[in-house]
């Protein structure tokens, strides 16, 4: 038993190996133990809290940072046996691969969570929760560039002459591809500047339309005609946008014109009647009703006043009962609207006998 323990095999004795695996056995158990214990006392502990961080900082040691420690302890109890030059360098490259994973998971895991947490508490729409994937994958990109190179550093490699290739590449990436650049940066714009969200009904470049997605590169619209309309980031950045959602209040103007023959005291009366008509209505404020001028054939009125919501199916219902109100009322007071009239004069032709004698 004894010579059986104490063979060789690839540099180690038998009884080394066991060591090293009874060594790992016991590891994992200790550590399970301790995971258990500590993983509890951090979750009561943030049970006593309002933070919600402290659980997301929880659930990320459970899923990145514990694997990470099952793995170095593994990795130091095997680097205690007598290993190969060749085998020693693969699972050095190989730990530190492994921890750059868990360790770029880990932060793009907690940067992801603490977003989301944080527009959460402020109650922002779900629509703009979804919206921040485009954002969230840039900074994972970015995130694991910095880790990639890292990785790169550590490994013995002159990382310089990588960063100053990847200047010259980003430069050469950044003038070819300098639209889509403009379109991501665009992008940023609308996220963090909202002059729009999804679901807003909006005026651009002459086009209207709802806001289905908001992209990286373009952002989609449903025309009112149900068209979609895939619009550049950049050209909206640059371009006036009207967000009907937005309106807290529709303003109307219209004219009215009645006929000259329309009495004076009738004439005076007017704006006060419309005044009356537009106040009975529960979802209109009144603004302002004036003789604004004498036009070719009529006495002209403007009249001005507000629907109390952006709806614009309200405002025409609103609109529409206001001007059977304004004809019921004017039918009552017996005034004419002016319609428009044309006066032509026409001469008598002479005869050709008239025309004959006089030219005599």
């Amino acid at each position: 038993m004894n010579d059986l323990l104490q063979k060789i095999y690839w540099g180690n004795t038998v009884t080394a190996y066991l060591i090293a695996a009874g060594g790992i056995i016991v590891a994992w158990l200790i550590l399970k133990v301790i995971k258990g214990m500590v993983i509890h006392f951090l979750k009561k502990r943030s049970q006593r809290t309002d933070n919600i961080f402290d659980d997301l900082l929880i659930k990320g040691i459970e899923k990145f940072v514990v694997p990470c420690i099952y793995l170095l302890v593994n990795y130091g109890i095997i680097t205690q046996l007598t290993l190969q030059p060749k085998l020693a360098r693969i699972l050095e490259v190989a730990i530190m691969v492994i921890t750059t994973y868990f360790v770029i998971r880990f932060i793009n895991f907690a940067i992801h969570g603490a977003i989301l947490l944080r527009m959460e508490r402020k109650k922002e729409a779900p629509e703009r929760i979804k919206q921040l994937s485009g954002i969230l994958m840039v900074v994972k990109g970015i995130i694991w560039a910095f880790g990639l190179i890292a990785l790169i550093d550590n490994l013995g490699y002159d990382i310089t002459t990588i960063i100053a290739g990847f200047g010259i590449g980003g430069i050469a990436i950044a003038l070819a591809a300098q639209n889509i650049l403009g379109d991501l940066f665009s992008y940023f714009v609308i996220f963090f500047d909202k002059p729009f969200e999804v679901g807003d009904f909006i005026l651009a470049n002459e086009y209207l339309g709802v806001v289905e997605k908001i992209g990286i590169k373009t952002t989609h619209v449903r025309s009112l005609d149900g068209q979609q309309l895939v619009m550049p980031n950049s050209e909206l950045v640059k371009t006036v946008i009207n967000n009907y959602k937005r309106l807290e209040r529709r303003r109307v103007v219209f004219n009215l014109r009645v006929g000259y023959h329309t009495p004076v005291e009738k004439v005076r009366q007017i704006p006060s009647m419309i005044n009356e008509i537009i106040s009975s209505q529960e979802n209109a404020s009144f603004d302002r009703a004036h003789f604004q001028s004498f036009g070719e054939f009529s006495l002209d009125y403007e009249i001005v006043y507000y629907v109390n919501s952006p709806d614009y199916v309200l405002r025409m219902n609103t609109h529409q009962e206001i001007c059977f109100a304004i004809l019921d009322r004017f039918e009552k007071e017996k005034i004419k609207f002016a319609l428009p009239t044309q006066t032509i004069f026409s001469a008598r032709i002479p005869d050709n006998d008239f025309v004959a004698a006089h030219q005599q």
